[in-house]
This record gives structure tokens, sequence and C-alpha cells, in this order.
């Protein structure tokens, strides 16, 4: 080890849950192309958004990741999706590059932020996160529990709602990924429908 990063002071990545970066840490991913990884920051409740993903039927180029929030969001906006352009036009906390959830982003804001004591929807591929860190094994019926942050159990201030959230991966020229927030159930459906959107924004860690 070199003198200067003797010198260099340590880095502590801030806590699951913690008030950061203009929102609350959710967790870290890896790029499975670079292997970079990034920490991923969501926003508070008051800025959830509701809109179709995009145009039925029609295959967005550049959508298509399952960790890159921010490239899929700017690819959906170019195309037309009137969401994806709102979501690109937020400021929160002095930050303007938030976007819609890629997959295994999202996953981990259910892992972390679950926010009801329902049993998971333990079946499919539910929970199944290869890019996260550490990465994300199956749910069971019994895990994830309940997040231990109140802010974001069911009736707090941060929680998501019982409900369908969009995330910006995209399945096909018909469908994209979406997620319960109820019991964890991972799917995807059609792009026309209106659901929520929560945003997130991603910081590189190394």
């Amino acid at each position: 080890m070199s003198a200067v990063e003797k010198s260099a002071p340590a880095v502590t990545t801030p806590a699951i849950g913690q008030a950061y970066g203009g929102g609350f840490v959710t967790g870290i991913t890896r790029d499975p192309a670079t292997g970079k990884r990034y920490l991923n920051i969501t926003a508070g409740a008051e800025h959830e958004l509701v809109g179709n993903w995009g145009e039925y039927g029609v295959k967005i180029e550049g959508a298509d990741s399952f960790t890159d929030s921010l490239a899929n969001t700017q690819a959906m906006a170019v195309a037309g999706s009137e969401l994806a352009a709102k979501v690109l036009a937020l400021s929160i906390g002095g930050y303007n590059d938030w976007a819609i959830p890629a997959r295994d982003v999202q996953e981990l804001q259910y892992r972390h932020f679950k926010p009801t004591t329902e049993e998971n929807w333990a079946n499919s591929r539910n929970g199944d996160n290869p890019n996260s860190e550490p990465v994300g094994l199956l749910y069971s019926k019994e895990d994830p529990v309940q997040t231990i942050h109140t802010a974001f159990q069911e009736g707090g201030a941060e929680a998501f709602r019982d409900t369908w959230y969009w995330s910006s991966s995209q399945r096909s020229a018909y469908g994209a990924f979406l997620m319960y927030f109820d019991d964890g159930g991972q799917y995807y459906d059609g792009k026309s429908y209106e659901l929520r959107v929560r945003p997130v924004r991603s910081e590189l860690i190394d």
C-alpha cells in the first residue's frame, strides 16, 4: 500500500434507510457490464408519480437494463414517455438525476422497505437479484419481513403503498417489469397501464 493510500480517509457507506443524497439509502447494485458499484437512493413518498410506462407495442432501444435506472428512463423519455420525462424533471434536495428504478434497484426497495406484514409471494423468481450486494436470494413467505425503518412501515410518512409500481426495465414491445409492494410479486405487464413510480438516483462508489 502506498503512502497516499495509507493517508487516505476511509470511505464509509451510509446505512440502509439513512437520509442521504436527497432521499434514503436503499442498497448497492453492481453493473454487470462494468463491475462498477452504485449506491441507490430512494426519494420520499411525496415525490411519487403515476402514469403509463409508454406506448404499447413499441420497443424502446436502451431501456432494457436491470441496474441502470437513469439510462432506462432517459431512453423512455426520448421515445415519448410522459412519465419518464416527469421523473427526469424532478429536483429533490439539490439533485437532478432522478429516474424510474431499474428492476434490480426496485427489488432493493421492497427488500429493505417492505411496508406490510403480509407473507411474501414465494413463487417464480421473486427476490432473485444477481446484481445486488449482497446477492439477493429468492423470497420465502417469511423473508423479507416488514421493514425495520418505521417511516417506511405501512401508515408511515415514507411508506410504499400496497399496490403496483413500475420499474424502468422493459420486457418487450408490449410490457415492462413491475412489482407489487404488498407481497413482493415481480411480474411484467402491458405498458399502457397507469401505475405508481417511486424515483431513485444512484451514486458511483467504485
